[in-house]
């Protein structure tokens, strides 16, 4: 650690006189220059998004008639070595307000680790009380979750497919709110909304909250009810099992088979129903490194899906609008790379006038501003207004912006990296997310019960020198730009990019620590 410092300052004492060059200075500046508006017109779709879903709210989606009776459905639980919830979920999906004899419980149990017999003893045990439930155990791990789910789709009974992962508690009355939406023969998918079960378990889990809040409440909404498409989010949703296998069921070439699937099945015609209103609750990871690891897997899925689906998309016989907002959803996750160019840029910055108009001047103040407008505010209005809609606080919100920026800053490498690997053709594979069932209480105390982290194999401990690096980086680029009149406005900026950076580096390299080391572990 000494040696990175002093290397970062001896990198910042350099004599930067070799910047003004024209052979430099003039590609320096369009990058520069590219990269924010690159962040620009993605913060402009910010402001779209957040300006359809006021435009389309009250478009509130109705079951075109309800069915009598039930349809039959089959629950998969797909899981691999999740001891600490596996119990949870399992009788929380034998516990379905759902007749029985028009219900089957799938448990997709690839264990390794010998949870397993969690699993079967719970699968006994409801089995005795007469509910249809049964355990499937692969002995090999081809296509991790979307060959599990494959797989188990023959054996399944039911015309609709309710997929649960191992961190959802799925209600009692979770499928009587959202059966009946299948009675129009065109909906090939109904999704719910992520409701959040540890919100207020630390700084990490409350961004967390606040970033999938954003994205469900603000998102799938104004998406879904204007018309666009949106996406399966993996679990707490429902398929017709039609439509999967009319779309080519499910398919393991990218890490997000949800995602995949969903354009696949809305290219074939099939409509999707997003309920807001109908809230499943899950666990957030509750530390910075299974975050980053969920974050790296969504981030490298979503341009492994763009890069399969989205010139079939442009060419589809479907409307503009759709094309448009596909393009913006899929390739979404690359603001991630365009952040860290922006933030590798930012050094030079102060040496070069990397902008069209002179400091100070009405021109560099105006394109300054529309920057910001564009960036910093558009994330801004899309996350208050996705808690203000929940009737959070807003001015409470205002107050969580800072760290929430800084989060999202902090983990621009992690899923910078995810981006490259995608559109590099880079294999790898689907990593789980720990679990830790943060809410289960201490048999001896009957308080929180306290677990030691668990390890998150896809986290590089290279990749957490290098944030504890930008995060440094950054911290001298403030110091800089306090001294300096014309940068003196972007200190407070430049700090809460270095805060995110040291955050999330020194926090994941002491929870690697903790968690004896960056150990292998089986992916899925």
């Amino acid at each position: 650690m000494t040696g990175l410092i002093h290397y970062c300052l001896a990198y910042a004492a350099f004599d930067p006189a070799w910047l003004t060059h024209p052979a430099v200075r003039w590609p320096l500046t369009g990058a520069y220059l590219a990269v924010l508006g690159l962040i620009a017109a993605y913060g402009l779709h910010r402001y779209w998004l957040v300006w359809l879903y006021f435009r389309t709210r009250r478009r509130v989606p109705k079951p075109l008639s309800r069915y009598d009776p039930l349809p039959r459905v089959t629950v998969q639980l797909p899981m691999f070595n999740e001891a600490n919830v596996t119990r949870r979920v399992i009788d929380a999906a034998c516990q379905l307000d759902y007749p029985q004899d028009r219900i089957q419980i799938q448990v997709l149990d690839d264990s390794t680790d010998g949870s397993d017999q969690i699993a079967q003893e719970r699968v006994a045990f409801w089995a005795r009380q007469g509910v249809d439930i049964q355990l499937l155990h692969r002995v090999h791990r081809h296509g991790f979750k979307a060959g599990a789910l494959a797989d188990a789709l023959a054996g399944a009974t039911g015309e609709l497919i309710a997929i649960f992962d191992a961190d959802f508690v799925p209600p009692p009355d979770f499928l009587k709110q959202s059966v009946h939406y299948f009675t129009d023969p065109a909906v090939g998918m109904v999704q719910t909304r992520w409701d959040h079960l540890n919100r207020d378990n630390s700084l990490v889990t409350r961004c967390q909250a606040i970033f999938l809040d954003g994205h469900f409440l603000i998102e799938h909404t104004a998406r879904n009810r204007a018309g666009r498409w949106i996406n399966f989010n993996g679990t707490a949703g429902l398929w017709r099992r039609r439509a999967i296998e009319s779309a080519g069921g499910w398919q393991h070439d990218t890490l997000t088979e949800d995602v995949d699937l969903s354009y696949r099945a809305q290219l074939v015609g099939w409509r999707f129903v997003f309920l807001p209103l109908v809230r499943c609750p899950a666990e957030l990871p509750p530390e910075i490194n299974a975050f980053k690891a969920q974050q790296h897997r969504w981030t490298k899925g979503s341009i492994q899906t763009a890069k399969k689906l989205l010139p079939t998309v442009l060419k589809a016989d479907v409307p503009w609008g759709v094309k448009v907002e596909a393009f913006f959803h899929l390739t979404s996750p690359m603001v991630y790379l365009y952040v860290s160019l922006m933030a590798l840029l930012l050094y030079p910055a102060f040496f070069v006038n990397m902008q069209p108009f002179e400091g100070g001047s009405a021109g560099a103040f105006l394109l300054g501003m529309s920057v910001f407008a564009l960036g910093t505010a558009s994330a801004s209005a899309f996350y208050v207004v996705s808690q203000q809609q929940q009737g959070r606080g807003v001015l409470t919100t205002i107050a969580q912006l800072p760290v929430l920026m800084s989060i999202g800053v902090g983990i621009a490498l992690n899923n910078a990296r995810g981006c490259i690997e995608a559109l590099l053709g880079h294999d790898s594979d689907f990593v789980r997310t720990p679990k830790y069932n943060t809410l289960q209480p201490d048999r001896h105390t009957g308080g929180r019960h306290a677990q030691r982290v668990i390890p998150t194999p896809s986290i590089k401990t290279w990749m957490l020198v290098l944030e504890i690096g930008m995060g440094l980086y950054t911290l001298e680029c403030a110091r800089m730009a306090a001294f300096s009149d014309r940068a003196l406005l972007s200190t407070p900026f430049l700090l809460l990019f270095s805060f995110g950076y040291l955050y999330v580096g020194l926090t994941g390299l002491l929870n690697q620590r903790l968690a004896g080391g960056p150990t292998p572990q089986p992916a899925f």
